[in-house]
């Protein structure tokens, strides 16, 4: 295992196109590289390889450049100048770089040397830029530049919320760590305080969404489409797969699935005892036990981590102790910081940085192991020739992520020296795979119905969430005289506001990683083998391919999910035996 004083560091490639000291303080720093690559001859096909790697050179520097004004701004929502800096890039780079795009897409795929390039990613890429010409429109750059400003706003909100417990002002995730408490009376408290809080903004963020879904639906109309829906799924390169594919895995989910939740809401109710499951009865441990925590300390969390990764295989715990010794991480939750968690790649160093919001519970853990498959992605596909390569598809991304929750469980002794304690994180977990699927399932399909209605009214949009929630719910979970918090549930997703139909991907990457876990189980070499080749592949293959890597389906059928299903309720029966 290498020690971490030793860990190698990697650096950034070299910048012969735009020279080793390029600083960005303004577009016309910028502008001569994009007038070059745009009027440059390719008159080779060594001309062509040469022209694709420096416009590759200067938006890898560009995205990270973005990348950490995004990341500083969600670190500190309240800092002027990161919110001024990051929204310097949105309106003043980004339109730009929008049209150059465009112009640059169109030049590599008219060109008569194109057929030389026969290695894998580069029809992956040429289809991309190809479906980005077809639905790019002038009209749409400021349309959208004023989504992203937009979008932001979301984050500025939901991070400024707190409530005040037993005289405490806490964040929502610190508060939400009480609704582990044995006590019900201060599960009841705090789940209150949060619904309560969230509810005060409630008129706030549904007036940003009426706002969203305008603008979001003249961008879909500008570019030929019916609706914003189907723009986006030509925008996010979903080639693989079609709407009627995710109304079948909402089908599939319903059937399959949702009968589960209903059974453990059952268990839930007779293990507590109660005469009535409230909401604030969903995340305590049903045997009255205390909650787990799993660590104390941001600093504890990732070095528990790391050996937990290591464990697994040394390669992978190298690549957080790589992160942790360039502090590439920010994981403690704070007042003033946005909410949620991300790796966020930075294309040029190859070594991402990854936010959240850890207080000590058991999903802080599962989070730091999601994002820790993120950023396994990114470094094993750092040196892939082209930066188009190492962007996978989220289908993709995330199965590195949600497979990585799976295959470390054996190690999680890291974290729970006691063996009743380690087997009730187990069945936590699984139990929530359960619970994400319906949940990605209701996600997804009010997003269909937001879009295909874009002229809904709010208490229209309420009416349709409430029916969508309800059908993909338990029907054990008594919410009496708790529905105007129950309408509201949504807004606590961000997807929503900042990466709309970026949902979906987390079911079909959840059936994946299941497959990936059911191979590791029954050969551990060859799984972890399969999953770390699937991985190295970036986006120079197709998503089937790629799955196919890993030894594992993309599928949705009712019959697929019905068997990973059956797979997740044994391993679960035999950790309550």
């Amino acid at each position: 295992m290498t020690d971490q004083n030793t860990v190698d560091i990697p650096t950034r490639k070299s910048r012969p196109f735009i020279g080793e000291e390029f600083e960005l303080k303004r577009w016309e720093d910028v502008e001569p590289f994009f007038e070059n690559l745009k009027t440059r001859e390719i008159n080779s096909e060594e001309d062509l390889r040469q022209w694709l790697s420096d416009r590759s050179e200067i938006e890898s520097y560009l995205s990270e450049n973005f990348a950490w004004r995004y990341i500083r701004q969600t670190c500190d929502t309240a800092n002027q100048g990161l919110i001024n800096a990051l929204q310097f890039f949105i309106t003043e780079i980004q339109p730009k770089l929008a049209e150059y795009g465009n112009a640059l897409d169109k030049k590599v795929v008219e060109n008569p040397f194109l057929d030389k390039l026969t290695e894998p990613g580069y029809a992956i890429t040429l289809r991309g830029m190809k479906k980005a010409i077809e639905i790019f429109r002038e009209e749409n750059i400021p349309l959208i530049t004023e989504m992203q400003t937009e979008e932001r706003r979301y984050g500025a909100i939901a991070g400024a919320m707190t409530v005040t417990l037993d005289g405490e002002e806490m964040t929502l995730q610190k508060a939400s760590d009480r609704l582990q408490s044995t006590d019900r009376t201060i599960r009841e408290e705090a789940w209150r305080a949060i619904a309560g809080r969230r509810y005060e903004d409630h008129e706030t963020l549904d007036e940003l969404l009426n706002k969203l879904v305008t603008l979001r639906d003249q961008v879909g109309k500008n570019a030929g489409f019916d609706n914003y829906r189907d723009y986006m799924f030509a925008a996010m390169g979903r080639f693989d797969y079609t709407k009627q594919d995710c109304f079948n895995f909402h089908d599939s989910v319903k059937k399959a699935v949702v009968p589960l939740l209903n059974d453990m809401a059952t268990a839930r109710k007779e293990a507590l005892h109660v005469d009535e499951l409230r909401p604030w009865d969903a995340k305590v441990d049903p045997k009255g036990l205390p909650p787990l925590k799993p660590f104390q300390t941001g600093e504890e969390l990732l070095d528990k981590t790391i050996r937990c990764f290591s464990r697994l295989d040394p390669f992978l715990g190298d690549c957080l102790r790589i992160m942790k010794t360039m502090k590439h991480l920010d994981l403690e939750s704070r007042k003033g910081k946005a909410p949620g968690g991300y790796n966020y790649p930075l294309d040029e160093i190859g070594v991402p940085f990854i936010f959240m919001n850890a207080t000590s519970n058991l999903r802080d853990l599962v989070t730091l192991l999601h994002e820790g498959g993120h950023a396994v992605h990114s470094l094993v596909t750092r040196d892939l020739t082209l930066n188009s390569f190492k962007h996978t598809p989220a289908e993709v991304a995330e199965l590195a992520s949600m497979s990585m929750e799976l295959i470390t469980m054996d190690f999680w002794d890291e974290f729970f020296e006691n063996e009743t304690d380690l087997k009730r994180a187990k069945i936590q977990h699984l139990e929530s795979i359960i619970e994400t699927l319906p949940w990605v399932a209701t996600i997804d399909k009010f997003q269909h119905w937001m879009y295909e209605n874009p002229d809904h009214t709010p208490e229209q949009r309420t009416e349709a969430w409430t029916g969508i929630y309800e059908a993909f719910a338990d029907s054990i979970t008594d919410w009496s005289e708790l529905e105007k918090f129950k309408q509201y549930i949504w807004q606590r997703q961000l997807h929503i506001y900042e990466v709309p139909f970026y949902y979906i991907e987390y079911g079909i990457a959840q059936l994946g990683a299941i497959g990936v876990w059911k191979n590791y189980r029954e050969n551990p070499a060859q799984g972890l083998q399969g999953y770390l080749d699937a991985l190295k592949l970036g986006y120079t293959a197709t998503i089937g391919e790629i799955y196919q890597a890993a030894n594992i389906s993309f599928d949705f059928s009712e019959q697929n999910i019905t068997e990973l299903m059956q797979f997740v309720r044994n391993e679960l029966a035999e950790l309550k035996k």
